[in-house]
């Protein structure tokens, strides 16, 4: 799955020239989620045998292949195993490398290993069999890590969960998943008590943000720093457990499971809610595994296994940091530097001088959040080689002030949920990303542009539709949710993602914007993205969201909302003016409202649903 160890490369090769003949179109495919009362959950029905793969579609449907750089291949070879098996080989390869840095302790690939076993024994020990739930709700901590691997080790399916939930999203997380064993942080103890009966819980394990950094600050931790927090901390229930007694009471041996790596569901990821109810997509242990092996295809001619060290800032409950902090690292048997509060920049800022990482996965918001602090120049960034961007748009101008701010490079991806999640990037090599392009579809991944009205319709070169992919890495489908699982999921495996994008005839593809997005101001079609990508280049603005709202007259106009620099000011008309010498002036915005804060989901994604909804109210 990971490159052998050994030296990058420095020199990269050049795309091999474009055929002759142009290939023909392809052939006919911390803020918190929105809840929603739910349905009382059916009895989960058993996991539904992978999409049949239709036969692979001749090479020249895939023109993007001519622009891979380096050794990236066309196709990747998922190993065989479950998904903890490339924690194993980190282990055995590797096993007195740091695998985790966490507020000043270290943990080895050996010492992870151990915690490892001895949690799946755990959880064995208090009745989770294979196919049952384990929720995970948890900051970035060794305890996901451990709670994570643990829980698939003994057949278990894994429900990670937003540490920032409600009680009414918790309810229908732990509802529809049907999870009975919950690793939760003691200062949310309280919400999992106040949903408990309305669950199928039947073990509680609770752990605290010092259990694993020694005996001295253990004991400090709660009598000092977290004094306070401590007094809305519930003694535990009889017959919940404490985490580290949990672990005690383990033995570093795994039970032995059989799983089937391609049917057996190793998570449930809920959807960011961005556009209205979470589902829980199914995702495989194959799904999961494949993603890594094409993140490892992509980026592997700078990597060296055993080698790198990655920032873990993205929450690990979200299926992007899930997927290239966490899993992709553990491939690579890379150090995981794990950040459980990204908003508190200064010491995320402190850990990349001192233990100067590699690798750094991001979003367009912690970008700026970076290059705006008031200290950044106080801290040494060149450690780091590359920032991969997802999850959102990434302005041009931000790329520009992250990169002179780091020397890393920073290139867009692009991916979701139900793709495990990554399917398309950019090139590593500066000289040949496309600013504004999510890039080239990955490796053993297919996609293409449909009709927005008749998805079996395929759009032509340039032309703007639906993005469909497919490819080892997407889902089986949502949980419990047929209906909605074949609305957007073929039988031969194509995914509508709801995004509008168009694709030019070598496969760089450009996202418009979100489907459920568009502006439609007196007949124009205004995509919020545009507009965003120009507010961003006015000097007093540090972020922007753009939205329509109802107009008597024009059906919709536009509204943005500007968070301004720190020390910068700007009027109404100050922006309107600048959009109207960069942009039509349908597109320009009739209202602009200054803000402190934009509702974002976990990893930084701006809400717009919510924005609508404030607007309306």
């Amino acid at each position: 799955m990971a490159k052998k160890e050994g030296k990058p490369k420095k020199e990269v090769k050049k795309p091999a020239p474009a055929p002759a003949e142009e290939p023909k179109p392809a052939a006919p495919a911390p803020p918190k989620p929105a809840p929603a009362a739910p349905a009382p959950a059916p009895k989960p029905a058993p996991a539904p045998a992978p999409p049949k793969p239709a036969a692979a579609p001749p090479k020249e449907e895939r023109p993007w292949l001519k622009s891979y750089v380096g050794k990236t291949p066309p196709d990747i070879k998922i190993p065989d195993g479950p998904l903890y098996a490339e924690l194993d080989k980190a282990v055995a390869e590797f096993p007195n490398n740091v695998a985790l840095y966490y507020e000043g302790i270290k943990i080895t690939y050996k010492q992870l290993g151990t915690f490892v076993d001895k949690a799946a024994n755990g959880f064995a020990s208090i009745g989770v069999k294979k196919g049952d739930t384990v929720a995970i709700m948890l900051p970035n901590c060794p305890q996901f890590v451990i709670s994570y691997f643990g829980a698939l080790k003994c057949g278990a399916t894994v429900t990670p969960i937003n540490p920032l939930s409600v009680a009414k999203e918790l309810r229908i997380y732990l509802q529809d998943t049907k999870a009975k064993t919950i690793v939760v942080l003691n200062f949310f103890y309280r919400l999992v008590e106040e949903v408990r009966k309305e669950s199928d819980l039947e073990n509680v394990i609770v752990t605290a943000g010092w259990d694993h950094l020694g005996s001295a600050k253990r004991a400090l931790a709660p009598k000092t720093v977290y004094k306070k927090e401590m007094k809305e901390v519930p003694p535990l229930r009889k017959g919940d457990r404490n985490w580290l007694d949990f672990l005690a009471a383990a033995k570093p041996e795994a039970p032995k499971v059989t799983v089937d790596p391609a049917r057996d569901i190793a998570v449930y990821q809920f959807t960011g809610g961005t556009t209205g109810t979470p589902k829980a997509a199914m995702l495989t242990h194959n799904n999961l595994k494949a993603n890594c092996c094409q993140c490892s295809a992509w980026m592997d001619w700078i990597a060296t296994r055993g080698k790198e060290i990655m920032v873990a800032a993205l929450p690990l409950q979200h299926i992007f940091g899930q997927t290239v902090s966490m899993n992709l690292a553990i491939a690579w048997a890379s150090g995981i530097i794990l950040i459980p509060n990204p908003r508190d920049v200064k010491h995320l800022l402190s850990e990349i001088d001192s233990i100067k990482p590699t690798f750094f996965p991001i979003v367009a918001t912690m970008a700026i959040s970076v290059y705006s602090h008031p200290e950044v120049k106080k801290y040494k960034l060149t450690s780091l080689k590359l920032a991969i961007a997802g999850a959102m748009a990434l302005p041009a101008e931000v790329t520009k002030r992250f990169e002179d701010a780091t020397n890393a490079i920073i290139i867009e991806g692009y991916g979701l949920t139900e793709a495990s999640p990554v399917t398309h990037a950019n090139p590593l090599d500066k000289s040949l990303r496309k600013i504004g392009s999510i890039g080239l579809p990955f490796p053993s991944t297919y996609s293409r542009i449909v009709d927005l009205e008749n998805s079996s319709k395929v759009l032509g070169p340039d032309e703007i539709g639906e993005l469909s992919v497919k490819g080892p890495q997407v889902m089986l489908g949502y949980h419990n949710r047929p209906d909605e699982t074949s609305a957007v999921l073929s039988r031969d495996g194509w995914l509508l993602t709801g995004d509008i994008a168009k694709m030019d005839k070598d496969g760089w593809t450009y996202i418009v914007d979100r489907k459920k997005d568009l502006i439609n101001a007196a007949g124009y079609k205004v995509w919020p993205r545009d507009v965003e990508e120009i507010l961003f280049e006015h000097p007093a603005v540090k972020e922007a969201a753009v939205i329509g709202v109802p107009d008597k007259v024009r059906g919709e106009t536009v509204k943005a909302f500007i968070i301004l620099q720190p020390g910068k000011t700007a009027t109404e008309e100050d922006i309107r003016k600048f959009c109207k010498e960069k942009m039509a002036i349908y597109k320009v915005p009739t209202t602009v409202e200054f803000v402190d804060s934009l509702p974002k989901t976990m990893v930084g994604k701006v809400l717009r649903r919510e924005l609508r909804e404030k607007t309306q109210t």
